[in-house]
């Protein structure tokens, strides 16, 4: 057993999850080893080392935890990949290409890869996926349903998009196939077989999301709502201690938990 405390660098330290996880990295019992801002400067409240390159602060830890920017993604995958240090990584929007830049990087270093870090989403994810299978799209209509802060701008969200995702994994379908988003106007009969978002924007909401059920006899619907962002940041900092000393690859929040494989 390694004696050491891990080490966890946080990328983009001064954003509203970043100040959260500089809060529970040592409430997790690790050590806080720095972070990255846009110029370098550093944080109020915080003493620890702050950097502007990505690189530096992979050097300088075990484990970077990252909930930026996909405009970022690229350049954080190749510091990984370059310094050998795991990954935690929380951006969601990721185009095919950025994507493509965590899938390499897995191949060298292990990664944590999720849109949402709560042990309650992960497994709402999970049984949207169960219940995907379970429930035909010729018989239940899939819709999954999101509403977050009015600061938020991309919709819809990225853990809809994973709930959804999981659906169409259940039904053995591609989410790209078959989403309905954005609905307005005259846009006839709602197609057979459809995933459809729909997102609310406003006030400080953190998060909630309902994957919702429905055929012409019942509804089944799952909700979750998270109260406090922190429940993010703990969420990581577990998935952060979880992988010392593991093997490269690309993982999950369901590997974290300890779940077994959906079937």
């Amino acid at each position: 057993m390694n004696a050491q405390p891990l080490r966890i660098g946080i990328a983009g330290l001064n954003g509203r999850v970043g100040r959260l996880l500089a809060e529970e990295v040592p409430a997790g019992g690790a050590v806080l080893s720095g972070g990255t801002t846009r110029d370098g400067s550093p944080v109020a409240g915080l003493d620890c080392p702050v950097y502007a390159d990505i690189a530096v602060l992979a050097r300088n830890c075990d484990v970077v935890i990252d909930f930026t920017h996909a405009d970022t993604v690229a350049r954080h995958a190749d510091a990984m990949r370059e310094t050998g240090t795991a990954w935690v990584l929380g951006t969601t929007g990721l185009s095919a290409m950025q994507q493509q830049a965590v899938d390499v990087a897995a191949r060298t270093v292990p990664v944590v890869q999720a849109a949402n870090f709560s042990a309650g989403v992960t497994l709402v994810t999970r049984l949207a996926r169960q219940m995907g299978a379970a429930l035909p799209g010729s018989d239940y209509d899939a819709e999954i349903l999101e509403m977050h802060h009015r600061q938020k701008v991309d919709a819809p969200s990225g853990t809809a998009l994973a709930m959804g995702r999981a659906v169409a994994e259940g039904r053995g379908i591609r989410l790209e196939d078959h989403i309905e988003s954005g609905r307005d106007g005259h846009t006839g009969p709602r197609a057979d077989g459809a995933i459809g978002f729909a997102a609310l924007r406003g006030g400080q909401i953190v998060g909630e999301h309902s994957v919702i059920f429905t055929s012409g006899h019942e509804q089944i619907t799952l909700t979750h709502r998270s109260f406090d962002r922190r429940v993010y940041a703990t969420g990581a900092v577990r998935a952060a201690r979880w992988l010392r000393a593991r093997a490269a690859g690309l993982y999950t929040m369901d590997n974290v938990l300890g779940l077994d494989p959906v079937t």
